[in-house]
């Protein structure tokens, strides 16, 4: 009887710490999922628009950089989208150590942007619009107008429609844009130019000239936003 009893107790007492490790094991699961969770919600907040960028993207590339591109509408100066321009830091860390043996400048050079724009790092600009009225062909004319300019630039003054129409070729009129409508602009490895229009594949372009051109445009010697082109380079020195 007492054998019997002592092996209820045994059972009982196994039973417990099972429940227990079982709870401290929820509990931790809980705790990881939270945190996990609170990292995924980290914002950087663009001020003159409210507009929120996740500080990583889920496949690692950081933001490095927010602004505003302003276009003038019958005189006015209109904000048509707000921008945050992201990067893989790691390879931009020693693209940056291995071309500028002797360290970094003591502030962010022409030379410092020009090796970004040539290189074929991973980055990517996520557009968002913040003007109520922008329909799809006001877009692509927009973004036509700004990369021809660019690509003529840096072409010796050469045109090349071609090459810009292909970017925002596929892109249909009848896409809504409404405020908050979200454009990805991806240059992937091998100088391929990835365009998304509402998590929608428009265009994927390889072209070592457009890839320069697009983010010639952000960090150029005219760029749609000095200040967050100041930013960038301001953070490039960190990469060091």
């Amino acid at each position: 009887m007492n054998k019997e009893k002592d092996l209820e107790t045994k059972v009982n007492e196994m039973k417990l710490d099972n429940q227990k490790d079982g709870k401290e094991g929820e509990t931790n699961a809980k705790k990881v999922v939270e945190e996990e969770a609170e990292e995924e919600v980290k914002m950087e907040v663009e001020v003159k628009t409210g507009v929120s960028f996740p500080v990583k993207l889920p496949d690692g590339k950081a933001l490095n950089s927010v602004g505003i591109r302003k276009k003038k509408i019958l005189a006015l100066g209109i904000n048509v989208y707000t921008f945050g321009i992201y990067a893989d830091n790691a390879a931009l860390g020693k693209l940056l150590v291995d071309k500028f043996t002797k360290g970094a400048p003591e502030k962010p050079t022409k030379e410092l942007y020009e090796a970004v724009i040539n290189s074929d790092v991973g980055m990517m600009v996520r557009l968002v619009i913040v003007f109520g009225g922008l329909t799809m062909s006001m877009v692509r004319k927009n973004f036509d107008e700004g990369l021809g300019s660019s690509i003529k630039k840096l072409n010796g003054g050469q045109k090349n429609e071609e090459l810009v129409n292909k970017v925002m070729g596929e892109a249909k009129d009848s896409i809504k844009l409404p405020s908050k409508s979200i454009i990805e602009i991806t240059r992937l490895p091998g100088f391929v130019l990835q365009t998304k229009i509402k998590d929608e594949l428009v265009s994927q372009v390889e072209s070592e000239l457009l890839c320069r051109a697009f983010f010639h445009m952000y960090l150029g010697d005219d760029p749609f936003d000095k200040e967050a082109k100041d930013k960038f380079g301001e953070r490039l020195l960190t990469l060091f």
